[in-house]
């Protein structure tokens, strides 16, 4: 037995692929970040206890935002990888790279609290500003490294008096090229204008990582460059007396 009902129904049902879907859009409250919307939506969407049936994901700029998160650690291992290698070649070595990098850590420690310190988040143009800072700040070690590896080779000196000499030598260039950095990326991150609160985590990472890496780096890199010569020299004497054993044990 048939019978008629009458009532209001949509003229139309969008579907994701052979799934019903509906789009909702929000726009950020003033002085609100991407992600503080996205986690906002996340804890919502958790507290209306919605079935497994019920899927969603986010498009468009908060889409972008996500996989920016997911990539973010592989872009900067990307990054110092290269970076080792490059030295390696340059060096011929496989310890005075990672004297070079060692000064790494303290830019990427002053960049995140000064984006703590602001208020600002860790994203996806942060990201740049984070990896321009490994480009800049490692010159501070290659300046050093280079000139003491120069004097060991043409000085015939320690690698104690190579180090030590290279400190006030280019104590100069390192601070000149820093104060250049710092001014250029000053006023990207005191502007105030049009846009500006897209470009600002740029500038302001660079001052915070330059201003921490300045200090920390121009007492860590000689004290990491002498502990790494040590290193080799050690490594060098067990793997050459390993080598001599053996060739004494077969003849």
């Amino acid at each position: 037995m048939a019978h008629e009902t009458r009532k209001v129904e949509p003229l139309t049902i969008n579907h994701q692929g052979v799934f019903p879907a509906v789009t909702l859009s929000f726009n950020l409250a003033p002085g609100a970040s991407l992600s503080q919307a996205v986690d906002a939506i996340a804890a919502a969407k958790a507290s209306l206890g919605a079935p497994a049936t019920l899927v969603g994901q986010f498009e468009g700029t908060a889409q972008a935002f996500q996989a920016s998160l997911i990539t973010m650690p592989l872009l900067v291992a990307a990054a110092i990888l290269t970076i080792y290698i490059i030295m390696g070649m340059l060096y011929e070595s496989f310890i005075h790279p990672v004297t070079i990098l060692s000064a790494l850590p303290a830019a990427g420690v002053g960049a995140l609290l000064i984006l703590i310190a602001t208020g600002n988040d860790l994203t996806l143009i942060a990201l740049i500003g984070i990896i321009l800072l490994i480009g800049i700040v490692k010159k501070n070690a290659i300046m050093m490294i280079d000139f003491a590896l120069a004097a060991e080779r043409e000085g015939r000196m320690s690698p104690v008096d190579a180090i030590h000499q290279a400190c006030p030598q280019r104590f100069r260039p390192i601070m000149m090229t820093t104060i250049c950095a710092l001014i250029a990326a000053l006023p990207l991150a005191l502007e105030t204008g049009a846009d500006s609160e897209l470009r600002r985590p740029l500038g302001i990472t660079i001052v915070g990582g330059l201003l921490a890496s300045q200090w920390v780096t121009l007492y860590t890199t000689p004290i990491v460059y002498l502990y790494l010569d040590r290193l080799n020299e050690w490594a060098t004497r067990v793997i050459g007396a390993r080598f001599s054993r053996r060739a004494h044990g077969a003849a």
